[in-house]
Order: structure tokens, then sequence, then C-alpha cells
């Protein structure tokens, strides 16, 4: 499929109430063990969409949009939730994920986007020149592979207790 906002949008808009439903209220067993060494759990990965949502993607956006000559991205810290989400609950998370998205979404509709500035460019620290429509497109998938991984986390804690069961499992074996 190629790049369509109006079907970014539908998975943008979705996920904080993916979320909410997968999440909220369910013991701490299921969100804060990790699938073992420097694996994250689900709580980390909240706070790490909550990081993505403060610095990533709307500032690159307004990046790409500016006139300024110098469209080179802020690097951006993939750990910087390990402090940001100290002492917070998942519930305070999921709400200020669910908060932040909305705005987003809204600045995101703003900006009044038209065909000719999806190929307006920025410089990323590590990839080089991208476009705004490949960093709407890795918006929309870092979504998405974010709520696979809180999938394959959460099925990890049944590992042992599916038995032999587990060879017919696939996401035990990612």
């Amino acid at each position: 499929m190629d790049f369509n906002l109006s079907k970014s949008l539908e998975i943008l808009q979705r996920t904080p109430d993916t979320l909410f439903a997968i999440l909220q209220g369910i013991s701490s067993d299921w969100t804060h063990n990790n699938e073992g060494g420097d694996t994250w759990s689900v709580y980390d990965i909240i706070g790490h969409l909550i990081h993505g949502e403060k610095t990533d993607w709307i500032p690159r956006i307004e990046i790409m949009l500016s006139d300024n000559k110098d469209k080179t991205f802020e690097s951006f810290d993939r750990f910087a939730q390990f402090e940001e989400s100290k002492d917070k609950t998942l519930a305070a998370l999921l709400a200020e994920f669910k908060s932040l998205r909305e705005k987003n979404i809204k600045s995101l509709q703003s900006f009044h986007l038209t065909k000719n500035d999806f190929t307006k460019k920025g410089n990323h620290p590590a990839l080089g020149e991208v476009t705004l429509a490949q960093l709407i497109a890795t918006w929309t998938v870092h979504d998405l592979n974010h709520l696979a991984q809180i999938s394959r986390v959460m099925a990890k804690q049944y590992k042992t207790a599916t038995g032999p069961w587990k060879e017919y499992l696939t996401i035990l074996h990612e």
C-alpha cells in the first residue's frame, strides 16, 4: 500500500484506545515483566511512546515544513522513558499518551498537508535525507510495531504455562 495520510490516521487515532482496552486495570504481572535481559516491559513501551509524542513526530514534521535551511532533526533518545516514567502508574502513562496523541493528531491535521508537502525533506541524524511521507508512515508503523511488541511481551509471560502448545504459538518463538 502506498502512503496515504487518512489511512495513517486510521491507525494513529486508534492506538491510544487500543492500548487502554488491552492494558487498563490489568495486573502488573502482565505489564511490568519483560522478555528477559535488557528487553522492555509493557510499562517501558508506553513510556517510550510518550517520549516519541513529546519529542519526535510533530517536532520533526515542523522542521520539514519550516522555511529554515537546516532541516536536521535532533537525535531521539530511545531510552528516555526509563527516567521520565519513574514513579508514574501505568494508568497515568496511558492517560498521558492519549492526551499527547490527541494533541498531536490535532496538530497534524492543522497543517492542512497537501500532496506536495509529503515530498518535503528533513535530515535524520543516522538515516540521512527522509521525506515527510516516510516520517508519517514510520509513525504509523512504529505504533503497529509496539502494539505487536506489547502482545509478544505479554504472551511470553505464559510461555511455560502453555506447556506443549507453545510449539503451535509462533508469538512465543519470536
